[in-house]
């Protein structure tokens, strides 16, 4: 009989709950704007489906915060928030 080569058990991610993901979508937003405001993009690692509703979440906030057009999009490792360019 073969051996995994990690005897060590497989990480389990438990879904968050409700307060814990209005939270988790106030504190990032918080970092979001920081960043946009420095570098006029932010980073993230998203490869789930309930990361990327999360800080899609994040991207909405941070939208109504500026009062600026904010947009989102996710490659299914990493999603990426910035300022919507203006359409000439």
């Amino acid at each position: 009989m073969s051996r995994p080569f990690s005897t060590e058990p497989a990480v389990r991610k438990t879904p968050l709950d409700a307060d814990e993901r209005a939270r988790a979508e106030a504190n990032f937003a918080d970092l979001v704007v920081a960043e946009l405001g420095v570098k006029g993009s932010f980073r993230v690692s998203a490869d789930t489906p309930e990361m990327v509703e999360l800080f899609q979440g994040v991207a909405r906030t941070v939208g109504e915060r500026l009062g600026r057009p904010v947009v989102s999009y996710a490659n299914g490792r990493y999603l990426v928030i910035a300022f919507d360019q203006p359409r000439s």
